[in-house]
């Protein structure tokens, strides 16, 4: 078994000291229940958490009052120490079940389940007036919401359909959040194939990048707004006007570097790019969209991803009218991915082939977009160059010739440089030559659509 580092033990300290208070409280407040709660309820007083744990700085970060770091003991508890709500599992011998009053959620597991209503009864025991007080730490825009997850739960009538209930679902915190509240940092992704993103990586530098120049001022404009957000935002005291994510349109058709400027942006600046995968994101079952981009938004502003979506007028092209259930969710889909992008406090890049291809109700909100166009034939010799920098060519290969003859994008140069290669290793030759570099482009012409 590994010793934890001192740095490790800092944040591990951190969590059991808050697990400690948390079973104060849950002691403190069942021994006021069963006393039947005549004298006035003191709770333990919160403990002090050591400078620089991953938990202080998430308390100061999301300006977490008192209750609302009770209850967000309470939703990690289930996964750090579980024994902690042993307590909670009294029976109610009148009835021969658990207290209702403690919100347990109804699951085949031996541990005991908070929810939001478990938080409630910590908080305000039986009294209604304080139980009330207590719910708007679960309304929508409090901080505390932006960490600790709330599914509606259900009751059940054997004449009636599932009735939803807001309080009665399990508090969530996401595993990765409490490994990063443990450990100090959040886990590596865990890259199963259920995992909706993939990341993007290149080994090129940011001066391989081949662009117009205007289309490099855009980039190196996001680029300074990564660097200079916290400047922008909190010195110049912007947050409560700008927001504080950046998103991006770029936009053009296929093989003009869109993919490739977003990964090589997460280069320049220091951040993972990841690409979300629309079709492991969107699902037909109801509710799985919502939870799968949950996943993917929550890791991405803990860990400062810049997010790709590749092929995004898929989910943000122009909606239809609504004629069925079918509509009314998928419009419900977008209309939650949509709030998932305004919030989100990083870099959001969508990509398209077609400007016309995104609902103008999108577009709108964009800080920025960047057309990309096919290159000119200055730029194509530089691609060609590029491209083509180490591979041994023939005496016979004018690139710029090529270049001005034959209007391909770089995606397109790659394909040619791949399949010219192959040609000329599979009849012996040392070099590429000028025909096999003609086979490759006829090829890639005919593949397009195009002969010349």
């Amino acid at each position: 078994m590994t010793d934890l580092t001192p740095t490790a033990d800092l944040h591990a300290t951190a969590v059991m000291t808050e697990i400690d208070w948390l079973s104060a409280v849950i002691a403190a407040r069942l021994t006021h229940f069963f006393g039947g709660e005549e004298k006035p309820f003191t709770p333990p007083a919160a403990p002090h958490l050591p400078q620089g744990a991953a938990l202080t700085d998430l308390i100061a970060t999301a300006g977490l009052d008192t209750s609302a770091r009770l209850v967000l003991a309470l939703a990690f508890a289930p996964q750090v120490n579980p024994a902690a709500l042993d307590p909670f599992f009294v029976r109610n011998t009148a009835i021969d079940r658990l207290f209702s009053e403690f919100g347990a959620v109804r699951q085949d597991g031996a541990s005991f389940v908070p929810s939001a209503v478990t938080a409630l009864f910590l908080l305000g025991g039986t009294d209604t007036a304080r139980r009330i007080a207590a719910m708007t730490l679960f309304a929508p825009d409090h901080p505390l919401r932006r960490i600790v997850g709330l599914i509606p739960g259900e009751t059940r009538d054997p004449n009636q359909a599932a009735i939803g209930t807001l309080y009665a679902g399990p508090l969530t915190l996401p595993t990765h959040r409490v490994a990063a509240l443990c450990a100090g940092r959040a886990p590596d992704p865990d890259f199963s194939p259920q995992f909706p993103a993939k990341r993007l990586r290149s080994g090129l530098a940011w001066d391989d990048l081949i662009l117009p120049r205007e289309v490099k001022h855009s980039l190196d404009h996001i680029a300074a707004w990564l660097k200079n957000r916290q400047t922008i935002l909190h010195d110049w005291g912007m947050a409560d006007r700008l927001g504080h994510g950046f998103k991006a349109l770029f936009y053009g058709p296929p093989g003009t570097g869109k993919t490739l400027t977003a990964t090589m942006l997460g280069r320049r600046t220091g951040l993972e790019v990841y690409r979300i995968d629309l079709a492991m994101v969107v699902s037909k079952y109801i509710g799985e969209t919502e939870k799968n981009l949950a996943q993917v938004f929550d890791m991405a502003e803990e860990r400062d991803w810049i997010l790709f979506f590749d092929e995004a007028d898929a989910l943000f092209g122009a909606r239809g009218a609504t004629t069925s259930a079918n509509d009314r969710h998928a419009n419900q889909e977008v209309s939650y991915l949509l709030q998932r992008i305004e919030e989100c406090s990083g870099l959001v890049i969508l990509a398209t082939n077609l400007r016309s291809n995104i609902d103008e109700a999108f577009f709108r909100r964009f800080q920025m977009a960047v057309g990309f166009q096919k290159p000119d034939a200055d730029l194509r010799a530089q691609l060609w160059r590029s491209i083509l920098g180490q591979m041994p060519l023939a005496d016979d290969v004018d690139l710029a010739a090529i270049a001005r003859d034959h209007a391909l994008a770089g995606g397109a140069i790659n394909n040619v440089a791949r399949h010219a290669a192959i040609s000329a290793l599979r009849r012996d030759a040392s070099e590429v030559s000028a025909r096999d570099l003609q086979q490759a482009i006829a090829g890639e012409m005919r593949k397009e659509g195009r002969t010349g």
